[in-house]
């Protein structure tokens, strides 16, 4: 399906497409064209198809998209067909708020954990905060694939650490930090504050008001 590396931009606009298109989905429309999807996105159609060629020959000349077949490739290719168990530490505001979250892919979270005693047995989304020293046994008992940090940078390190070593190879990190991680582990960093205080940055630059989405 790959015959060459796709690049991190590409992969990180799939999503994007499937988002848009399960709204489609949801009101029975049935065919969209690149430039439609353009046009909601804020993404040149060109581009589009560029991505999704990548992958394979999705659309038809003249019709466009099929968007139900075109939600199962795309769920195909980011292996959204097949459950992804997730392990979240941290029970802060944001972890609180990341697990009351309903993803509506493939993608949940089936374990909680923290190291504050006090947050030990307590309840969240109906699933029970375990302690961390549960955590390796957790991972092989549930096959949770994907680890997401939601603690203080100082402590971030010491949970991926854990993650790895309890063969977690995908982890999004969530902490204002940058994590060391061995080769064959995929590590996703968010950071709000870095990107709120670059956004000010355009406040008084209009010119250089480009969007991100323009580039590939």
């Amino acid at each position: 399906m790959k015959p060459e590396k796709i690049s991190e931009a590409v992969v990180r606009r799939l999503p994007v497409y499937l988002r848009y298109l399960s709204e489609l989905n949801s009101t029975d429309i049935q065919t969209v064209s690149s430039q439609e999807l353009g046009r909601k996105l804020d993404l040149n159609p060109a581009q589009i198809r560029k991505d999704l060629a990548y992958f394979g020959d999705f659309g038809r000349k003249g019709v466009g998209y099929n968007v139900s077949y075109l939600i199962e490739k795309i769920r195909q290719i980011l292996q959204l067909d097949q459950p992804r168990n997730v392990a979240l530490v941290g029970t802060g505001n944001l972890g609180r708020a990341l697990c009351n979250y309903n993803m509506k892919e493939n993608v949940k979270i089936v374990a909680v954990f923290d190291s504050d005693p006090s947050k030990i047995g307590m309840t969240m989304n109906r699933l029970t905060v375990q302690p961390m020293s549960e955590l390796q046994e957790t991972v092989k008992e549930k096959d949770i694939s994907i680890g997401i940090i939601t603690v203080p940078a100082g402590e971030a390190q010491k949970v991926s650490d854990l993650f790895v070593s309890a063969g977690i190879r995908g982890i999004l990190n969530f902490a204002p930090t940058v994590l060391r991680t061995p080769d064959g582990v995929r590590i996703h960093h968010t950071d709000f504050t870095a990107d709120l205080l670059s956004l000010a940055y355009y406040m008084d630059n209009e010119d250089e008001n480009v969007s991100d989405n323009d580039q590939g």
